[in-house]
């Protein structure tokens, strides 16, 4: 206490100057109007940017919120198309029953990409969901706008995607406009790039149209979009078309996907397990 009064004291010209300063400008803004208005002005708009900046702050963490938010309304949305493509057959000269365990048959889980590479020849992604959420290897992954992959390996908490831009992975996949049959493969260099493989130089293909996941896809849902032809050619060959396409899904921005989760995949491979071996 003494060393506090002893602080006051030596400094008590200064503060005698300080206080009477205060008072100085406390008169000036009390009984000067053009002053007391400008002090008002000027304090109102500094009290107006911080409180603007404040609110950029919240409105830029609450859009995390909003965008999950987004991804699991957007996967109810996609159940639903799921739904109505299964319903959408062809004209048949038969009556035709889609059963209620077909017609769910897919259900969309969403999920937030954590990590994910794409400058490699063998890329994969990681994601915040695992078998605690009933996801396991072997399922699909797809975005808002095509596929990305399908699950490597889970954790509790988290699942392994190897993505399509992978030089090892395959999807087999169709067009859009003929269904003419082929296989999606990524060949080892630009993102934005994949080829459709096997189709016939006899078959008709045209620049635009657009690849899809195929009705016999083992992991996909059919009709998942893929990419668009941007490019023709046929391969050294001569027997087959070289289709480059542009795939639909763009990872570098990729922040929220979809596992599909194929309620029917279990009996799928139950029978197909044991299909006889003929010698």
């Amino acid at each position: 206490m003494n060393q506090l009064f002893q602080f006051l004291l030596r400094q008590r010209n200064f503060l005698l100057f300080f206080v009477l300063e205060l008072i100085s400008l406390w008169s000036v803004f009390k009984y000067n109007d053009y002053q007391r208005t400008l002090y008002f002005n000027t304090t109102n708009q500094w009290v107006a940017s911080l409180l603007a900046q404040k609110q950029e702050v919240q409105n830029y963490y609450q859009l995390r919120e909003i965008n999950r938010e987004l991804a699991f309304e957007n996967a109810q949305l996609r159940q639903e198309v799921f739904q109505l493509k299964a319903k959408q057959t062809p004209d048949l000269t038969l009556p035709y029953y889609i059963s209620e365990a077909v017609l769910n048959r897919y259900q969309p889980v969403a999920c937030k990409v954590i990590d994910l590479t794409t400058q490699q020849s063998q890329n994969y992604l990681t994601i915040d969901k695992g078998t605690k959420d009933g996801l396991h290897p072997g399922m699909a992954v797809i975005s808002s706008t095509g596929v990305v992959g399908k699950i490597l390996s889970c954790t509790e908490n988290l699942s392994m995607v190897i993505s399509i831009l992978h030089i090892n992975n395959t999807v087999s996949a169709k067009l859009k406009s003929s269904g003419e049959l082929g296989y999606v493969k990524w060949a080892g260099w630009q993102p934005e790039v994949a080829e459709m493989m096997d189709v016939s130089k006899y078959k008709k293909v045209v620049k635009g149209d657009t690849v899809v996941t195929s009705d016999y896809n083992a992991v996909f849902p059919p009709n998942v979009p893929i990419g668009i032809v941007a490019k023709l050619g046929l391969k050294k060959d001569g027997n087959f078309h070289d289709i480059k396409i542009m795939l639909l899904t763009h990872f570098s921005t990729l922040q929220y996907v979809y596992v599909i989760k194929n309620r029917l995949a279990w009996q799928q491979a139950k029978l197909e397990q044991s299909k006889p071996k003929l010698d």
